[in-house]
C-alpha cells in the first residue's frame, strides 16, 4: 500500500520501520525540530530523524499547523491508500482527513485510558492487563472505532519506560494487520462503549511527590508509573542529606510495620515502612549524576542509620 506516516514520537518508531520494509511510505508528516537539551540545540523529532537516514525516496514535512491550506493540499495530493498516525502531537482536521482512510495506533486498551499519559495511567491504575488499539480519527479525543487491539499483562515489576517500549513493540504486528484487513475488506469497526471512558491526564514535573503515609501497592505502582519521568524525587534525612530518584520496588505483603511512614527498616536491603502498616521494599534508585543501580549497591557505599526517614523531596522545597 501507498501510505502516509503521521508522527512524532517514538512510540511509533517500530511501526514505521516495518510500514516502510512491506509498504512505500509517500511522506512521513511530523513536529517541527524544536530546542532540545542544554544547549538548546534544534533538534528532529525521533521519527524525523529515523525518516531522513533511512527513507530517501519519502518527503518529510514538519509543519506547524498541519492544517494550514497549504499543508491540506501538499499532503492530500499525494494520493495515498490509507494514512497512519501515532503520537503526532497535532489534531486533524475534518477538511485534512474529507475521504482519507486514517487510522491512530494508541497505548491503551479503549475505551479506557483515552489522553496523554495511557500507560503511566494503567499502572498508576492497577489495571493487571493493558495493550494497544488501532482506532479510525474523530473529533473527540482516541474516540473513534476500534478496528483491532492487541493486549498483554502489566507485571507488578514493569516501569512506564518499560512498558512503553513493549508496547510499542505490539504495534507494528497489529497497525499491519488493520491494514491488511482493510485492504480485503474484512474490517468490522465497533464503537466505544462511552460508560466505560477514563481519563489519562497529561503528567507534568510537580507529580515527583510521594507520601509514605499511601499505602505500600499504591506507592508501587506510583513509583513505576512514574519511570522515568518524571519521577519519584526523595531524600535521605542524614547528614549531608541524600537526594535520590526511586526507580523500582515492590511490596511485602507478609511484613507489617508501626513505625513512622517513611521510616527506613533496614537499610541494607531498603525496606520503608508505609501507610496502614504496610511495608515497600526499595529495589533500584537513581543518585544524582549517577546511573540507575540496585538499593543495595546504593546502601553498601553509604552509611544509612536505621530509623532514617525518606521523605519527598517536595517535602523540602
Amino acid at each position: 500500500m501507498r501510505l502516509i506516516y503521521f508522527g512524532s514520537g517514538a512510540f511509533g518508531l517500530p511501526t514505521l520501520q516495518r510500514l516502510a520494509a512491506s509498504h512505500t511510505i509517500l511522506a512521513v508528516v511530523t513536529q517541527p525540530d524544536r530546542p532540545a537539551g542544554r544547549g538548546g540545540k534544534s533538534t528532529p523529532t525521533p521519527i524525523a530523524a529515523w525518516a531522513v537516514s533511512s527513507l530517501p525516496g519519502a518527503s518529510i514535512i514538519k509543519p506547524e499547523r498541519v492544517n494550514a491550506p497549504d499543508t491540506i493540499e501538499r499532503i492530500r495530493s499525494l494520493g495515498a491508500d490509507a494514512w497512519v498516525v501515532i503520537a503526532f502531537g497535532q489534531k486533524l482536521s475534518r477538511q485534512l482527513l474529507d475521504g482519507v482512510f486514517a487510522i491512530n495506533l494508541h497505548a491503551s486498551l479503549l475505551p479506557r485510558w483515552r489522553g496523554a499519559a495511557p500507560i503511566n495511567a494503567a499502572i498508576l491504575g492497577g489495571d493487571a492487563v493493558t495493550g494497544d488499539t488501532v482506532i479510525t480519527l474523530a473529533d473527540r479525543m482516541d474516540a473513534g472505532l476500534i478496528l483491532g487491539t492487541s493486549q498483554r499483562p502489566i507485571d507488578p515489576l514493569v516501569t512506564a519506560g518499560e512498558l512503553h517500549d513493549l508496547l510499542a513493540g505490539d504495534g507494528p504486528d497489529l497497525v499491519e494487520r488493520v491494514l491488511t484487513d482493510h485492504a480485503a475488506g474484512r474490517l468490522h469497526p465497533r464503537a466505544q462503549d462511552e460508560s466505560e471512558v477514563t481519563i489519562a491526564t497529561k503528567l507534568s514535573r510537580e507529580d515527583d511527590a510521594i507520601d509514605f503515609h499511601q499505602p505500600a501497592d499504591f506507592l508501587r505502582r506510583q513509583i513505576h508509573a512514574l519511570t522515568p519521568w518524571p519521577g519519584i524525587s526523595v531524600e535521605l534525612e542524614t547528614l549531608p542529606r541524600q537526594p535520590l530518584k526511586l526507580l523500582r520496588a515492590k511490596t511485602l505483603p507478609n511484613t507489617h510495620s508501626h513505625d513512622e511512614p517513611g521510616t527506613v527498616l533496614d537499610p541494607r536491603v531498603g525496606t520503608i515502612a508505609c501507610g496502614h502498616g504496610t511495608v515497600l521494599q526499595i529495589l533500584e534508585v537513581q543518585p544524582p549524576g549517577k546511573r540507575p543501580m540496585p538499593w543495595t549497591a546504593y546502601a553498601n557505599g553509604r552509611t544509612i542509620p536505621p530509623q532514617t526517614r525518606m521523605i519527598s523531596s517536595r517535602e523540602l522545597a
